[in-house]
């Protein structure tokens, strides 16, 4: 084992990636207990019990897919990056898909699957790095951060911080309730973990808030810690069964959007975790191929255990900061979401108040990428404007991301730049016209 992992090249033992495995643990824990509650629409109210999923089964198939992927990526591409169902990706499933555009959760498992299937032939092809490329980098950055604003807005709807009114749509909520005073409260605990860097922050800010709230009689004490694992049968497999629900326009842009969003969020982190780690050769990362695929190759594993896109996460980052330099720390990582199976109970103590801090922190971090558009640019501003602003404003990011691909050729043609627009944009611009014009 020390010599595949390479540990004396790399100056690393066995002690410090087993620590570093554990900090990344710690520090992506949190989506064990989000993503259940997102994906099963828990916190939305009055819907039939056909479009909620099953929280156990998620639950399980949530740690089942990191454990997957996270391997993985040690064991094949050697690197220290763990992966898990992504924040956004999985919004987007519940929120955009399922909620917004009527689709059973059955057939977007089936559009994930797809998705990871498609990703799986463009990277072994070599086509995902030319299409990453067709997209301009002001596109990218607003992407990541039109999320994050998503996100964000998702975490203050469910904890009630933000609230619907008739006469401005949105308007601050009663921050005396209950529930959002204590989600209030987690949010100021998790950003002073994180301002103190204490790694774990947002899952430590979880567990306190839940602990507050049991001892105020908020939220209702577990009677167990530990249990036998939840049943994954709900889950499990039904996106081959409905894979051939996939097969329509209105499914493929579904698909396209997991896709897009999927590919610039490996991309990033993985060029992000390898930098910190030292691993990058003549800015380029070895080995690129085999991460590729050990990610594309868990999203769609991902989509067969019932959870949305499994992809890297920037929380790798703190493993790296540990000490973390080969791919056993992300073997550690994901033999730690394998014992976090037995900790399924912990479920019913993770509320939207819990939760609410978690996805506002996460969006935080998101938007960060907008210092790096080129603001001053109208030409290019606009398009990355409308998509980072339309996301939250239409409860969508496909609309989002829609309207700001058909904006980007019309500004740059007219500023006479259309010849630097890449024909891959043109033809996106061309589906999301028609995808407006047919099925909005």
């Amino acid at each position: 084992m020390k010599k595949y992992f390479e540990f004396d090249k790399l100056r690393t033992t066995f002690r410090t990636e087993t620590l570093a495995g554990f900090t990344t643990f710690l520090s992506m824990a949190y989506i064990l207990f989000v993503n259940p509650s997102i994906l099963s629409l828990a916190d939305t109210e009055g819907l039939p019990d056909s479009m909620h999923m099953d929280q156990g089964a998620i639950f399980t198939a949530t740690a089942l897919a990191a454990a997957f992927g996270s391997i993985m990526m040690g064991i094949l591409a050697k690197y220290p990056i763990a992966l898990a169902p992504g924040m956004g990706l999985n919004a987007f499933f519940a929120y955009s898909v399922v909620l917004g555009m009527g689709v059973p959760w059955e057939t977007a498992l089936a559009g994930v699957f797809a998705s990871g299937l498609i990703f799986i032939c463009l990277t072994v092809g070599g086509i995902r790095e030319k299409i990453i490329n067709a997209i301009p980098i002001e596109l990218k950055y607003a992407v990541g951060a039109g999320i994050g604003l998503y996100i964000t807005f998702i975490g203050m709807k469910n904890a009630e911080i933000i609230v619907a009114s008739e006469s401005t749509f949105v308007a601050l909520g009663d921050l005396a309730k209950g529930s959002t005073l204590l989600a209030v409260f987690g949010l100021i605990v998790t950003i002073i973990l994180l301002v103190l860097r204490v790694n774990g922050g947002i899952f430590i800010g979880m567990i306190v808030t839940a602990i507050v709230g049991m001892l105020t009689g908020l939220i209702n004490t577990p009677t167990s810690i530990i249990a036998p694992i939840p049943s994954i049968e709900p889950t499990f497999g039904v996106a081959i069964s409905h894979f051939g629900d996939v097969f329509n326009l209105d499914m493929l842009v579904v698909i396209l959007t997991f896709l897009f969003v999927a590919f610039f969020d490996t991309t990033g982190t993985l060029v992000a975790v390898a930098t910190q780690a030292g691993l990058m050769k003549d800015n380029k990362l070895p080995r690129a191929g085999k991460a590729l695929l050990a990610d594309s190759t868990a999203a769609a594993a991902g989509a067969l255990f019932g959870t949305s896109t499994t992809t890297a996460y920037i929380e790798s980052t703190a493993g790296v900061a540990a000490g973390g330099r080969s791919g056993f720390t992300s073997v550690v990582t994901g033999l730690f979401f394998l014992v976090a199976l037995f900790f399924s109970p912990l479920l019913t103590v993770v509320t939207s108040a819990v939760t609410a801090p978690a996805l506002i922190v996460v969006g935080v971090l998101m938007v960060a990428s907008l210092r790096l558009i080129k603001w001053d640019e109208f030409e290019t501003a606009v398009p990355a404007f409308f998509t980072l602003i339309m996301m939250p404003l239409t409860y969508s990011i496909a609309t989002g991301i829609a309207i700001g691909f058909i904006f980007y050729p019309i500004t740059m043609l007219f500023k006479g730049r259309g010849k630097e627009v890449h024909p891959v944009m043109y033809g996106l611009f061309v589906i999301f016209l028609l995808y407006f014009i047919f099925l909005e």
